[in-house]
């Protein structure tokens, strides 16, 4: 399962969500056929809900949405806090140079003079730019996800080439 956001809130009292995204263009999401839904962002397959999506828009920078059969705000409520997921299969196809921050996870983070500096924990949306979050036994470094530091990103050779220094 990817996770695509996070329930956050209710929005009025005629079901719809607020959801915060974890990546671009959440509008996109509409396409879906469904959503997978879940309090726990790890949950094994089998323990997701699907729901299908009614409608989505954008509201006040907010991204917004309805799903089929939440029809109240006691409804919505319910669903605070649960993780959006989608199957692999159902979601959009990536441009050249973007990337579902599940492919990025794992991957050996090696800097121009070949030094590993670890694997890429997680990510972390700040505003300005996403960072990665690179660890190497007790060792934790944020690396931002930016074309300045990250030159090439190879999901099969499972490595990111950046420009940063080991001591860093």
């Amino acid at each position: 399962m990817i996770v695509l956001g996070r329930i956050v809130a209710p929005f009025g009292v005629r079901g719809w969500l607020k959801v915060h995204p974890f990546g671009d263009d959440p509008l996109k999401w509409q396409d879906m056929p469904h959503w997978w839904l879940s309090p726990d962002a790890d949950a094994a397959e089998g323990n997701w809900r699907a729901c299908a999506p009614e409608a989505t828009r954008l509201h006040s920078g907010n991204f917004v949405a309805k799903l089929v059969d939440v029809d109240d705000r006691q409804g919505a409520e319910a669903l605070v806090g649960c993780f959006v997921g989608a199957m692999r299969s159902e979601l959009p196809s990536t441009d050249k140079d973007e990337y579902y921050w599940q492919d990025l996870i794992g991957l050996r983070a090696v800097n121009l003079q070949g030094e590993s500096l670890g694997n890429v924990a997680t990510l972390l949306e700040t505003g300005a730019n996403d960072v990665l979050v690179v660890t190497d036994g007790d060792r934790e470094r944020l690396l931002p996800f930016i074309e300045n530091v990250v030159k090439r990103v190879d999901v099969a050779g499972g490595k990111i080439h950046v420009d940063w220094d080991g001591d860093w």
